[in-house]
């Protein structure tokens, strides 16, 4: 799928992401929702969170985490606080750390909890780019605190990206395991 350009794009793709990925879940069989996720016999997936992330309530308050940081970036520098996207003492080199703490935080929440507050951060996620106009969004250096890209890009990123990757990540844990899907 084409990365999003416009505001119009981005909500849409955004919206069609999330359906897809929440029609697979309802689509996932019991086996393969109670089957702890195992790619360790598949040497493709050398990233970090092939092995981080152990059932959908891992991928999706992974999601949901992402979320909070996008809300929160934009909120408070809406606000006038500057803030960085990461948290401190996260960077882009440093952020798989961030990403097991928030595995580490949620491995007592239920996978009925994790499905709302996805849900309610993706809405909330989706009016944050919908209250922004098409300049705000993909005009690069609109807002100072966005460096060098678009607050588009970061929604782009946390939105449609990555529930493509949440997506590639349960039909390969479905296909692995040869899981039925119903």
């Amino acid at each position: 799928m084409a990365r999003p350009k416009t505001k119009e794009a981005l909500v849409v793709q955004a919206e069609e992401s999330f359906s897809k990925l929440f029609q697979y879940i309802d689509s996932m069989s019991g086996a393969a929702l109670n089957t702890e996720f195992d790619f360790s016999n598949d040497k493709s997936k050398k990233e970090q969170h092939w092995s981080r992330d152990r059932n959908l309530r891992d991928v999706l308050v992974h999601l949901y985490e992402w979320h909070q940081l996008l809300l929160r970036w934009e909120a408070s520098n809406m606000a006038g606080k500057k803030a960085s996207f990461l948290p401190e003492p996260y960077n882009w080199k440093t952020y798989g750390q961030m990403n097991i703490e928030i595995w580490q935080k949620h491995q007592t929440t239920s996978l009925d909890d994790a499905k709302l507050l996805v849900q309610q951060s993706h809405s909330a996620a989706h009016e944050l780019v919908k209250k922004h106009s098409e300049e705000a969004l993909f005009t690069k250096q609109f807002f100072d605190w966005t460096g060098t890209t678009t607050l588009g890009s970061y929604c782009v990123s946390t939105m449609p990206s990555h529930y493509e990757w949440a997506l590639k990540k349960l039909k390969a844990h479905v296909k692995m395991h040869a899981l039925d899907r119903s």
